[in-house]
């Protein structure tokens, strides 16, 4: 089969975002579990009788099919798969949330089948009403561990001497936890908090509180100068 011929039928995927491309087509861009964060060009779906129009939803599980060796694929087929309740409110902005993180930090066509599924799970959770802190935390964890900069928060970087609950830490990006010297203007954070994140425990009000705060830190490092819209309209809805 030639490249020009390959064609990938029955993918699982999830749309993370979609813009116009001429008058009736438009450019998904979508995270598929075998094949990665990819571009594919659904032909005629601006159609106002487009049967695409209600197959391509955000949020939802779809079987997608593609064929084209370029940089954007075409779409040959979608098919809706359903079974999450739509995302509403909160939850929604959440869920944009996530999608600009993928779409950030992943490089297209790199394949991440369990960054997939936790984010899957994070969608469900958050579309059943689960408590969104730890639902963010556990999928912010998993896409730093799939980008090869899993956070080691039991023991301390220099040493390796374990972590104490009762302990006051820091963390620095790209080396770890480390001890707070108490005159540091970086953010501290108690032992208990680290091993909690670390255990994906978030029943103490302190940990949730401290892990988002972490957690802002070390995306916002990541993501360097770009700017997450989601949290821009996040933070404006909270001053009204």
């Amino acid at each position: 089969m030639t490249a020009q011929r390959q064609r990938i039928d029955g993918a699982a995927a999830f749309l993370l975002h979609a813009h116009p491309y001429s008058e009736t087509s438009l450019v998904l861009d979508v995270f598929a579990r075998n094949y990665g964060r990819l571009a594919v060009l659904a032909r005629g779906a601006r159609r106002p009788r487009s049967a695409l129009r209600g197959i391509l939803l955000s949020f939802q599980p779809l079987e997608l099919g593609w064929f084209g060796s370029g940089e954007v694929k075409t779409l040959a087929k979608a098919e809706w798969v359903g079974g999450l309740p739509l995302l509403q409110g909160k939850s929604l902005l959440l869920g944009y949330y996530l999608n600009e993180l993928l779409l950030k930090l992943l490089p297209r066509e790199d394949a991440h089948a369990a960054l997939y599924d936790a984010y899957a799970d994070a969608l469900a959770a958050l579309s059943n009403g689960a408590t969104e802190t730890a639902e963010l935390r556990r999928f912010e964890k998993a896409l730093l561990r799939e980008l090869g900069y899993g956070l080691v928060l039991d023991r301390l970087a220099v040493s390796g001497e374990p972590v104490q609950p009762d302990g006051l830490y820091e963390y620095q990006v790209e080396r770890g936890v480390i001890a707070a010297s108490g005159v540091s203007p970086r953010l501290t954070f108690s032992g208990k908090t680290l091993l909690d994140l670390a255990a994906d425990d978030y029943s103490d009000p302190r940990t949730l509180a401290e892990s988002k705060l972490l957690m802002r830190q070390l995306m916002s490092y990541y993501l360097g100068n770009q700017t997450l819209q989601s949290r821009r309209v996040f933070m404006e809805l909270q001053e009204l």
